[in-house]
């Protein structure tokens, strides 16, 4: 059974900040074997915030989990700055960037959109974004990388700090 839905209807059409984009894609690029993952905080449905979280699954080459205290604290961070969950995003080093079944089966927040990265694209990595339901097929969206404001009043940060970093995110190279 195909776990995508029908590529004949019309897709939602997501825009993420390129900053953005390349930070994911970096992310993933640095830890080609194991999966990364973590969330995307956004203020005005506009993705602004990367926050990576450190993967405890217990085989993380091959699955993904969020360290529970860490997403907690990262979801906290979200609302104290504003944030609302956009994203919960993570890597697939040797398989296409579509959900697996252990993927479909372990949504959580359906209301967020799943981004999924693929290192196993012959050298170009790949990015691609679903809506998913537990235990139902995803429906693929559209993601565009573009240039996309954030107006001064709702960056609270400097204008390059996509990425938040304290000392509860992983290390670059973890």
């Amino acid at each position: 059974m195909n776990k995508l839905n029908n590529p004949a209807m019309s897709k939602e059409l997501i825009k993420l900040p390129r900053k953005l984009t390349n930070q994911l894609l970096h992310l993933a690029q640095t830890s080609s074997d194991l999966e990364v993952c973590g969330l995307i905080g956004s203020r005005h449905g506009i993705p602004t915030t990367c926050y990576p979280v450190k993967n405890v699954a217990p085989s993380p080459a091959v699955r993904y989990e969020l360290d529970p205290r860490q997403q907690v604290e990262d979801m906290r961070d979200m609302r104290e700055r504003g944030e609302e969950l956009f994203a919960i995003y993570h890597s697939h080093p040797q398989s296409p960037a579509e959900p697996s079944a252990t993927d479909l089966a372990s949504v959580n927040y359906p209301e967020a959109l799943y981004l999924i990265i693929s290192l196993n694209t012959k050298g170009v990595l790949e990015m691609r974004g679903f809506r998913m339901q537990k235990n139902q097929p995803a429906a693929e969206v559209d993601l565009i990388c573009a240039e996309v404001a954030i107006p001064e009043t709702m960056d609270q940060e400097p204008e390059n700090r996509l990425i938040r970093s304290d000392s509860r995110s992983p290390p670059p190279d973890s």
